[in-house]
């Protein structure tokens, strides 16, 4: 079986240390990935510190892969040696569903997570990014444009696609006006896409503090939820609010912002219940939902949509030798907006 290096979390309450440990032999529809760059997620915080209660040890996080194709199997069709790709959250899908749903299959049950999960087999223990190498089913791995750059591109597998996909469903473009609640590293690529797709962008935010970054990437208005004034100015305006914080908020507040008919849409995870009275939804026949991540097809398609207007997340690139650092740097909101491991650093 192939070796692979990366770092690891080994306990909740330990920092990721390097670890070797082996991948699968490839299968004819496989297709070997040299990873180059990889993101760090919220997520992996979550998960490697089992906040979620459901971490498995050893974990080698990251969903946000970008790399440079090393092999491919028999069966291979859309991929050759040499192809720039990237890999997501999940590594299969609809184990056990009838057929693969290429729309929704990021809700269908079954999903193999890209860590801390199974392959198709149901023992062989899927491990992420954090790494020199992966192998991946051809089927869940994408093309990412030339004219993006590697690094940067990373990112869009999960935060890109979390803002994109939601976006898409809710038809963002020109005569919608949408808020972006949050300008981190969630928020920061829902303020590009959108503005992309046309839409009037209004970024919501703590503070004044990241306003000259939110209007250079796009927004036409960006507020400061500390001031009592802003939910006064801005009630009812809005079609769309995609909140992206996971930080307790005055939900009430914040459905008062939309318009008739209005939609808000949950992509952070606060920890606690939403508090939400009914008639803050009833008079307007307002919604609130919630979105995760996209299919492969729709990751694929919004890597396209970045390629065709040079859209890739803003980050600052480690040595993987900085991640427990970046962890701690994540919590504080320390980063504009995202880090990304520069996997090379592996041999340092």
């Amino acid at each position: 079986m192939p070796i692979a290096r990366g770092y690891a979390a080994t306990d909740a309450s330990k920092p990721l240390t390097p670890f070797t440990f082996e991948r699968r032999d490839p299968n004819p529809d496989d297709v070997v990935i040299d990873i180059k760059f990889a993101g760090i997620c919220h997520s992996d915080i979550h998960t490697v510190r089992n906040e979620w209660k459901n971490a498995v040890y050893p974990i080698v996080p990251g969903h946000e892969i970008a790399g440079i194709v090393s092999a491919v199997g028999s069966a291979v069709t859309k991929f050759k040696v040499g192809d720039r790709v990237g890999v997501g959250c999940f590594v299969d899908s609809c184990i056990g569903c009838a057929e693969r749903d290429l729309d929704r299959e990021q809700y269908m049950p079954g999903l193999s997570g890209t860590y801390n999960d199974f392959e198709a087999d149901g023992k062989t223990r899927t491990q992420g990014g954090y790494s020199d190498s992966i192998v991946v089913k051809e089927g869940y791995v994408m093309s990412i444009p030339d004219n993006l750059p590697l690094d940067a591109s990373a990112p869009l597998l999960c935060a890109g696609i979390t803002l994109y996909s939601p976006l898409r469903h809710w038809n963002a473009g020109p005569g919608k006006k949408i808020a972006i609640v949050g300008m981190g590293g969630l928020g920061h690529m829902g303020v590009k896409l959108g503005s992309a797709m046309g839409a009037d962008i209004t970024v919501l935010s703590q503070s004044l503090s990241k306003k000259e970054d939110g209007l250079k990437l796009g927004a036409k208005e960006y507020y400061a939820t500390n001031d009592p004034e802003t939910f006064t100015k801005l009630a009812g305006t809005f079609d769309l609010i995609i909140c992206t914080v996971s930080a307790e908020i005055d939900w009430n507040a914040y459905l008062g912002l939309l318009k008739v008919d209005g939609s808000f849409v949950v992509v952070g995870a606060p920890e606690n219940p939403i508090p939400v009275h009914a008639f803050s939804i009833i008079p307007g026949r307002k919604s609130i939902s919630g979105s995760m991540i996209g299919s492969i097809k729709e990751t694929q398609e919004m890597l396209d949509f970045c390629g065709k207007h040079n859209i890739v997340s803003e980050i600052e690139k480690i040595k993987i030798q900085q991640v427990n650092e970046a962890y701690e740097r994540v919590l504080k909101s320390d980063v504009r907006y995202r880090f990304v491991i520069d996997i090379a650093s592996l041999a340092a």
